[in-house]
């Protein structure tokens, strides 16, 4: 007959993509907690004698929990070993990321240390600069997001709890009427610039004033309708169901709706400025370049990287290629 064999029936461009995003997802979620300890110490971005910052990985808590088989916290013990040898105290967190979160974080040698970074972060003191790929654009290109967030119960098929806006006032026939505010709702307030977009999808930069649980994602999907690529989350309120993205978007990507659950999410924390932590020192900025998966989604949207961000990044450099 000349027909091949049905195990041999070459993948398909969709089933190539789709276990690229899988194994792009799962790369250290399942690994024994000296690789993954390993892995990020070949993510180190800086070390001094009071911080090591790695570029935290995609899918990993921070923090254990039920039904977490690995966490950051877990294997600093182990990364502090490698770093300085048997005897080393093991790093301390100083703030934390969401699990699905990537980019810098920031770990000290003492507890002291990390309590004084820990300090900045809660006074406000420390620059934090996201990068965020977007499902729309939003409208303005720049802007501010200032409404309050707070937690609340979904009714629905699935009872479930998400960060929702409470926002300041409402309409009322016609009228704006202020609303007065819940006493469980906290100030949240987000910058926002777009720093490269098509019709369909924008690269934006972000940077938190605030540090409300969720609350980029909370603000871009129902603050500005433009919901975080891969955010499975909080881009339908009722639902707690994958994405659903655009024609546009599913054809740039590679990907059928039925296949949208396995896209990441697309947010990156890009930046970190932390002021001196002892007199007569510099402040500390710390980049980390985004992770290959967000810089091929970059590529296949056609959304360019600003040039003075690259970094000499040959993924990142033409954004535009296919």
């Amino acid at each position: 007959m000349g027909r091949k064999p049905r195990g041999e029936v070459p993948p398909s461009p969709v089933q190539r993509r789709v276990r690229e995003l899988v194994r792009f997802t799962q790369q250290l979620q399942r690994v024994h907690p000296n690789v993954l300890a390993k892995a990020l110490s070949r993510g180190i971005v800086h070390q001094d004698k009071n911080l090591v910052v790695i570029n935290k990985p995609y899918g990993l808590p921070v923090h254990g929990g039920p039904g977490v088989q690995l966490c950051i916290s877990e294997v600093l013990p182990i990364l502090a070993k490698m770093l300085r040898g048997h005897k080393a105290e093991p790093l301390h967190l100083c703030h934390r990321l969401d699990k699905e979160t990537t980019g810098v974080m920031v770990l000290a040698w003492e507890k002291e240390v990390a309590h004084q970074v820990q300090e900045l972060f809660r006074t406000r003191q420390v620059t934090k600069k996201y990068w965020a790929i977007t499902v729309r654009v939003p409208v303005p290109a720049a802007g501010v997001v200032d409404i309050p967030i707070i937690e609340k119960e979904v009714q629905g098929q699935q009872q479930h709890h998400k960060m929702t806006l409470s926002p300041s006032y409402r309409m009322d026939n016609g009228k704006m009427v202020r609303v007065r505010p819940s006493r469980n709702a906290h100030l949240a307030v987000t910058q926002y610039r777009v720093l490269s977009s098509t019709l369909s999808s924008a690269l934006l930069e972000l940077q938190p004033i605030t540090g409300i649980k969720h609350q980029l994602r909370v603000h871009l999907s129902f603050g500005l309708d433009c919901p975080v690529l891969g955010d499975h989350k909080y881009s339908d309120w009722n639902r707690l169901a994958p994405q659903k993205l655009p024609v546009g978007i599913l054809k740039k990507l590679g990907l059928p709706q039925s296949k949208a659950r396995h896209v990441p999410l697309h947010l990156h924390a890009r930046q970190l400025t932390l002021p001196a932590l002892q007199s007569g020192k510099e402040e500390l900025s710390l980049v980390c370049k985004p992770p290959l998966y967000f810089v091929r989604s970059l590529r296949h949207l056609g959304l360019g990287i600003p040039s003075q961000d690259q970094n000499g990044d040959e993924d990142a450099a033409h954004p535009g290629g296919r």
